[in-house]
């Protein structure tokens, strides 16, 4: 297994715990606290975009209803679609995000999309620049996909997908609180 760190910093030594943000609400609270953050290589498509940049990521789990796949993913071959702002493309385009390898030991498996944690100081193994995140998206079978504006997709929760909603503090008339990504198929 390889655990990842995304960036458009290119200068990360060493990654230090520290608070998320933007609390969550209805999360363990110790998951909001000091942690550093890494992503599976499963699941690292989720971060080939500029930090901000607001997003949905869906995918057909072991549940997905044939409905649900063609309302919400169509005829695609691919094995997710993103979902951007027209807003953001040519950033999306322009971006170079670095990912940091980390080290396994000390990280926790928070049991949710591929997301670890770790409570102590973490140096990175090497790095590894990405550019053109749109063709990064499709080499890693994501179809990308751009609407003016992402609140048409608030309904995918509530379907059979998966879905993970990213920084729509961001998005164009999005309301607050933020919107989490669909809880995990516990197995």
């Amino acid at each position: 297994m390889r655990l990842f760190h995304f960036s458009e910093d290119p200068s990360l030594a060493l990654f230090a715990p520290r608070p998320v943000r933007v609390p969550v609400e209805g999360r363990a609270a110790w998951l909001n606290g000091p942690l550093v953050w890494a992503i599976d290589e499963a699941h690292s498509f989720l971060y080939f975009f500029p930090r901000d940049c607001p997003r949905i990521l869906i995918w057909p789990t072991a549940r997905s209803t044939a409905a649900d796949r063609q309302r919400w993913m169509g005829e695609t071959a691919a094995r997710a679609v993103a979902y951007v702002e027209a807003s953001w493309l040519d950033r999306l385009k322009a971006a170079t995000v670095y990912r940091y390898d980390l080290p396994v030991t000390g990280f926790e498996d928070i049991g949710d999309v591929g997301m670890w944690v770790s409570r102590t100081a973490v140096q990175p193994l090497r790095i590894d620049a990405f550019a053109a995140l749109d063709r990064r998206l499709a080499e890693a079978d994501v179809e990308l996909r751009v609407l003016e504006e992402l609140t048409p997709l608030r309904d995918v929760l509530d379907s059979t997908l998966h879905a993970s909603g990213i920084r729509l503090r961001n998005a164009r008339n999005w309301p607050a609180p933020g919107w989490p990504h669909s809880k995990p198929i516990v197995t």
